[in-house]
């Protein structure tokens, strides 16, 4: 494995008023043995940096480094990294064994016949697809193709996992259990991989890093509970966390119960105030009271209950226990905790 380095990297799709900026002058360190993950929406440029350090699109500026060598005039093959797609990228035709075998015997690794039979054998233990191997990739599930496509990439001790997406056309339960399998697979074996999804809970759940993009930008890098304590800005705040960060104007939040008056002793240049589900207290004899409201509804979950709560003319979500006891029109007295504040242009005031 390698620490795998971008300095003022860029990429721009077209030319003239047609142009796309996909990737803008991000500077990015992949630790060694770590799991990053690219986090952004539709065109934040996330699938762009994977295709740039693959090799597969060629940078407008900028250097790309693995293990502090330079591979910007490296082929895609020279440069042993691999990636897995969104689509498994399988060869139908051909069985497990024989896609598992196919990037080995490529001319630059000559692998000997004995060991390609080898490291086939420890992959498809690690995977649990040993009793798949003599089938045909048709005949696979969608889980156990995606195995597959995982599986060709981790034969070839590669310096760098390049991750695009590749448990987003799978069902919920199936991503669910392949999320802690990669996160266990990539701690057993010591890897660097760098992952892209625009799914929070993928990131909340396996990153060791979180990148999040916004047009081309890298705008925050740190770990998940970093971004998610700390964002620098109410995008960023809205990447990480479900429920979603509640953002309201501050003028909404009117302090009528609590004498101190919330808004007064916010910071200066405040317009929004970003209110994490768990940090709203409900009826809780022990907190403080900003504000009153009413319960507009709720949503049972088992384990917890959302309550959508109204404001003014806002609506927050909220959390409380299953047997809270409350209705649909009940009022409430509400309690703020580590409220975030964000100014006109979205920025983070301390």
């Amino acid at each position: 494995m390698a620490t795998v380095e971008l300095h003022n990297v860029s990429k721009t799709f077209g030319t003239g008023k047609t142009s796309v900026q996909a990737v803008d002058s991000i500077d990015l360190t992949i630790p060694d043995g770590s799991f990053v993950v690219l986090l952004g929406p539709t065109g934040a440029g996330k699938t762009t940096t994977l295709r740039l350090i693959a090799g597969l699109e060629t940078a407008d500026k900028g250097d790309i480094c693995v293990a502090g060598e330079s591979v910007v005039s490296a082929t895609p093959a020279q440069r042993n990294v691999a990636m897995v797609f969104q689509q498994y990228s399988l060869y139908p035709h051909l069985s497990v064994k024989d896609n598992l075998a196919f990037p080995l015997k490529s001319p630059i690794l000559r692998m000997a016949k004995a060991d390609i039979t080898k490291r086939i054998n420890e992959v498809a233990a690690v995977l649990q697809i040993t009793d798949k191997l003599n089938n045909k990739a048709t005949e696979l599930s969608g889980g156990e193709m995606q195995r597959v496509s995982i599986g060709r990439a981790l034969v070839r001790s590669p310096s760098i996992f390049l991750m695009d997406e590749p448990l987003s056309s799978l069902d919920a339960k199936l991503r669910s259990e392949l999320r802690l399998e990669l996160k266990h697979l990539q701690a057993n074996l010591g890897a660097t991989f760098l992952y892209v999804t625009h799914d929070q809970i993928e990131a909340m759940t396996m990153a060791t890093h979180v990148g999040v993009l916004d047009e081309g930008k890298l705008v925050q890098f740190g770990t998940p509970r970093e971004i998610y304590e700390n964002p620098v800005s109410q995008y960023v705040a809205s990447r990480l966390g479900l429920p979603r960060i509640n953002i309201v104007p501050i003028d909404s939040i009117s302090s009528d119960i609590d004498a101190s008056n919330f808004k007064d002793n916010a910071p200066h240049g405040v317009t929004t105030v970003g209110l994490r589900p768990e940090n709203i207290i409900v009826n809780n004899p022990g907190e403080t009271p900003h504000f009153s409201a009413l319960v507009k509804r709720i949503e049972p979950l088992g384990d917890q209950t959302r309550l959508h709560l109204s404001i003014a003319d806002q609506v927050i979500v909220t959390l409380v226990e299953p047997h809270s006891g409350l209705v649909t029109g009940d009022s409430v007295k509400v309690s703020l905790r580590k409220p975030l504040f964000f100014n006109a242009l979205g920025e983070r005031v301390s």
